[in-house]
């Protein structure tokens, strides 16, 4: 908790503390800091190009709906430009109703077109099922979402797919891939992942790649953005929360653990990458780009 008898460098009273830095920022400083981050990371990464269209994913949850904000604020007036969202419905109980609420009420606010669609409708099963079948629910649930976000992104004509991975989310990716040993995802991770690109493969974008979680939450919260607070009730239990865990008591400890970890990826995957040719192979089942045969969405239908 920050004191809040402490003031920001302008005067205002603080809202944050950079443990990191050892600065108070108010709500005025650090919105400013997160749009700067924001338009940092686009810049410098080329992101988002001249006539794209760009279709936000967004759940409900304060880092997608500070995306989808930002992107508005940022871009609102580049006429070359298309902004629009897509949520996906994994169908579990009143959880993801209440989050798709939120996200609606977001995209009214801001005159954004909002897409929806379901695990149910295109894949024809719910998390809610698949969770009385395995223990494995969320390596179900992303696998599917990734699918489904891809090939309703393509449909729908997006040129860039905006995800809201923050700096904790990618500090944790690059952890985990380095405990399973997983070079292939760990290339794939960066501001923009992927390596091949495909008539068939929408590339991703993740412009808050920099910024901590918990600055975006109060981002979130002092724009008074519509956002569920909620945690997804399946999420109790896997390797990124024991990873998080991990990673959030180093940085309690030394603090900018969490943008050492991201700085230290940027600097060796130059080194390591491999400029692979070719093209990505096409789904022998549904015919959705994959490096498989078979895709893995395909491949865990079968399972269940």
């Amino acid at each position: 908790m920050v004191d809040l008898t402490k003031k920001c460098e302008c005067g205002r009273p603080a809202i944050l503390y950079r443990k990191y830095e050892g600065r108070y920022y108010c709500d005025h400083c650090l919105s400013k800091q997160v749009e700067r981050n924001f338009k940092k990371t686009i810049g410098i990464n080329r992101l988002i190009e001249k006539n794209d269209r760009i279709c936000v994913a967004l759940s409900g949850g304060k880092d997608s709906s500070s995306l989808l904000y930002l992107f508005w604020k940022v871009f609102r007036n580049r006429k070359d430009l298309k902004i629009f969202a897509l949520i996906i419905d994994e169908g579990i109980g009143n959880y993801r109703k209440k989050c798709i609420k939120k996200a609606e009420k977001l995209c009214e606010n801001l005159n954004i077109k909002l897409h929806k669609t379901s695990f149910k409708k295109e894949i024809g099963v719910t998390i809610d099922k698949i969770a009385k079948k395995t223990t494995k629910t969320c390596t179900y649930c992303g696998v599917f979402k990734r699918y489904l976000l891809n090939k309703k992104a393509r449909e729908l004509g997006a040129t860039k797919l905006a995800v809201a991975h923050n700096l904790d989310d990618e500090a944790q990716a690059i952890i985990m891939n380095v405990i399973r040993c997983d070079l292939k995802r760990f290339e794939r991770l960066g501001p923009m992942p992927g390596i091949i690109r495909d008539k068939k493969f929408v590339p991703r974008v993740k412009p808050l790649r920099n910024i901590h979680e918990k600055e975006l939450y109060l981002y979130a919260t002092v724009h008074k953005l519509p956002f569920s607070k909620r945690h997804c009730p399946y999420s109790k239990d896997n390797v990124r929360r024991d990873v998080r865990t991990l990673i959030n008591n180093i940085e309690e400890k030394y603090p900018g653990t969490k943008i050492q970890i991201v700085k230290f990826y940027d600097a060796i995957i130059k080194k390591i990458k491999i400029k692979k040719k070719g093209k990505l192979k096409h789904c022998k089942e549904c015919g959705e780009p994959t490096n498989q045969e078979i895709c893995k969405t395909c491949e865990l239908l079968k399972r269940i």
